[in-house]
């Protein structure tokens, strides 16, 4: 009788000894590590999906006890209500209405809530239509999460399987990182391919199965998705 693939729910490890630092966060984890010593109320985290952008803000709302809000869901909440608390995290900011970002932006800067603003893109490139919300947005502290470096890359690799408790080879590692595109994207959706096509077939992670994954990938799987 075969037996019945099982995909274990995914262990995400989001505490602060599980952030992989290297020269592309560096700044980031470090602006985010200064709080509550910030010169300014507001601050800008920005980089690419799969980054760890959710990682470091996770970590910095359990260092600063923030109240953690979606971008597009800001017009919801008052303002001041947000700002009364002393730390706020907005995800996706740019999905934010502008009005109640400028609002949130000011509440905070007279209550002296600190708010760490998250998004893929710095807001200089932003289509922003309020002159106000553009320029202190702009003005404020960004911090960028640049593309990985090929230790980092390695390291991520091993930590998607690790999360998705899977146990790879080293040879595995290296096969994969000579041949991936240099992305936190890329790193994270190799990992979940090959956990999946691994899964169905009841077999290891090999040389083998990543040979196959990279040959059948022209695209991201439409289910598939990094913040």
């Amino acid at each position: 009788m075969r037996q019945l693939a099982i995909e274990l729910p995914r262990l995400i490890a989001h505490g602060r000894a599980d952030f992989l630092v290297s020269g592309c966060n560096s700044a980031a984890i470090g602006w985010i590590e200064r709080w509550p010593e910030w010169p300014v109320p507001v601050s800008v985290l920005h980089g690419p999906p799969g980054s760890g952008k959710s990682h470091l803000k996770q970590i910095w709302a359990e260092k600063s006890g923030a109240v953690l809000l979606a971008g597009a869901e800001l017009a919801q909440h008052a303002p001041s209500e947000i700002a009364s608390r002393r730390a706020v995290a907005l995800d996706d900011a740019e999905a934010a209405p502008e009005e109640a970002l400028l609002h949130l932006y000011n509440c905070c800067g007279e209550t002296g809530a600190s708010l760490l603003v998250v998004a893929r893109q710095p807001p200089a490139s932003w289509p922003i239509a309020l002159p106000d919300l553009a320029s202190r947005l702009r003005a404020a502290p960004s911090m960028a999460i640049l593309p990985p470096d090929d230790a980092l890359l390695a390291a991520l690799l091993v930590k998607h399987f690790a999360d998705r408790q899977v146990r790879v080879e080293p040879e595995v590692v290296d096969f994969l990182l000579r041949r991936i595109e240099r992305s936190f994207a890329a790193a994270a959706e190799i990992a979940d391919r090959l956990d999946r096509m691994a899964l169905h077939a009841q077999r290891a992670i090999t040389i083998a199965l990543a040979r196959q994954a990279m040959a059948d990938q022209p695209s991201l799987p439409s289910d598939f998705a990094v913040t």
